[in-house]
């Protein structure tokens, strides 16, 4: 099957192999959002628009929160380097398109896991995710 739309696929082993790096840089990115988000609310003290503006807006107008968004911007191209799709920073939620046989769907792997222990269809979600063969199903959901 050809991986259509997706620059690899992976094996479940492949994507195993990444879980110490992603791991890293999960964490990373989730401290830079947290710090970049705690310093906006300080922020939105004097100036309460910035609850309402885009980040690129507000980066452009508080130049000291260019390095967060740097470095978040910078350990999400790395993760994506991978091959693999950032799909939510706050749940730690990273997908890796896998050959099924049949179609292509995702591997789900999410921060805190030691290994890869679910899938979902491409066009469904985490909250859809099913059991690996041989993953315990109290990990899901």
């Amino acid at each position: 099957m050809p991986n259509i739309g997706f620059d690899r696929l992976f094996s479940e082993e492949e994507a195993n192999e990444l879980i110490p790096r992603l791991d890293i840089l999960m964490r990373q990115l989730q401290m830079q959002a947290t710090s970049l988000r705690a310093r906006i609310d300080e922020l939105s003290v004097d100036d309460p628009s910035i609850l309402h503006s885009q980040m690129s807006e507000i980066v452009g107008r508080y130049p000291e929160l260019r390095s967060f968004a740097t470095n978040m911007a910078e350990a999400a191209a790395q993760i994506e380097s991978f091959g693999c799709i950032l799909k939510d920073i706050d749940l730690g939620l990273i997908d890796f398109p896998y050959d099924a046989g049949e179609e292509v769907v995702f591997l789900c792997w999410q921060f805190g896991e030691s290994r890869v222990i679910a899938w979902h269809n491409v066009d469904s979600g985490f909250s859809e995710r099913q059991p690996l063969p041989g993953a315990p199903n109290r990990y899901l959901n």
